[in-house]
């Protein structure tokens, strides 16, 4: 059966190791106190900031850009853009966070909840940057819920590499209970997430609010799927998000063409992750989410799944996000990075 992706020739797989284990001198990692981010720059050029708002619940990495500076995240809540959904606003950039945490809800909190309602979420808020090594930059941060009461401290360690048409990042997320018990319950809100430009959801041939050229929002239910061209695939080749949403898998990538430039992002699981393998929360609307700690949340005749720490107790999360321009990945080319990440130590956990 013809496949979305055509196989490329060993020379790209020789080129995807090239990308994730070569040099790291073209990459700077620049703090600004004073606008709440830390700018990480490929050959003096942005690649993303890490972003910690007052206005935004939780930490994310926004805007993030290919190797061609072409913008692959959504603009709203924060820089609407034509023909963007104005939903969701809790979706920002790429971020980390869980929708049940001793049922508190860390993943849908916004400025959009109303007042009364805010008791029942949480907040992770930056604390400080523990150190920036090289293409390393390690921040820690506080999961509190509405009264400021701590449930976990957490630590995340972002490793920078990739070349040529690849942007790699390995994000590896220290979380540490500081209550008795804490608790993540089994829901699908969550847990390592994109949200992306409008080019990356499925055709939905339904009417829908949007963003106009102006930036003003149509209110009236208009058909828009100018431009709308995404595919999903994970590593069993399941395609669509009919065909990825809610099952276990390895890997998932997405892709489309945006002004022409053939543009795959992916999400590349652990095996040492809790719930390994993952299941993708992925939607045809621009969210593109793994999730470790979901289960029977996605499919009923699993079995419950749920992580308890004890006070001082850690877990460890560590994912792959990898960006792709000038062609789509090929699942040749997943499997291999997969099978690295896994178990190349001195390249991936140096």
């Amino acid at each position: 059966m013809k496949s979305y992706f055509k196989v490329l020739a060993i020379s790209a797989i020789v080129a995807v190791t090239a990308a994730c284990s070569g040099s790291q001198k073209s990459i700077k990692i620049i703090p600004d106190d004073a606008q709440k981010k830390i700018d990480i720059l490929y050959d003096g050029k942005l690649f993303t900031s890490y972003v910690y708002p007052d206005d935004h619940e939780v930490p994310a990495l926004y805007p993030v850009y290919t190797s061609n500076g072409t913008d692959i995240t959504r603009g709203y809540p924060r820089k609407p853009r034509y023909g963007e959904r104005p939903d969701h606003p809790h979706h920002l950039g790429a971020w980390f966070s869980y929708g049940d945490v001793n049922g508190i809800d860390f993943w849908g909190n916004s400025f959009a909840i109303p007042a009364d309602q805010k008791p029942k979420y949480g907040s992770i808020r930056y604390r400080n940057t523990v150190s920036i090594k090289g293409a390393a930059l390690t921040v820690a941060a506080d999961w509190v819920d509405h009264y400021g009461k701590l449930l976990l401290k957490e630590e995340s360690t972002f490793k920078f590499s990739g070349s040529g048409d690849w942007r790699i990042i390995e994000r590896i997320t220290v979380l540490t209970a500081q209550q008795e018990t804490v608790t993540f319950g089994d829901t699908k809100e969550g847990m390592i997430a994109f949200r992306l430009d409008r080019v990356f959801e499925e055709p939905t041939n339904r009417p829908e609010r949007f963003f106009d050229a102006q930036g003003n929002l149509k209110e009236e239910r208009e058909m828009n799927d100018d431009g709308k061209n995404g595919m999903y695939r994970n590593s069993e080749g399941l395609e669509k998000e009919r065909g990825v949403w809610g099952k276990p898998t390895k890997w998932v990538s997405l892709s489309a063409e945006k002004d022409g430039e053939k543009i795959s992002l992916a999400i590349i699981d652990h095996k040492n992750n809790p719930g390994h393998p993952a299941h993708s929360h992925a939607r045809g609307y621009g969210l593109f989410s793994t999730n470790n700690m979901g289960a029977k949340a996605f499919n009923e005749n699993n079995p419950l799944f749920q992580l308890t720490l004890k006070l001082g107790q850690s877990t460890t999360f560590r994912h792959l996000l990898v960006i792709k321009t000038n062609g789509f990945v090929t699942d040749d080319e997943m499997n291999k990075l997969f099978t690295d990440f896994n178990k190349a130590r001195e390249i991936y956990n140096r």
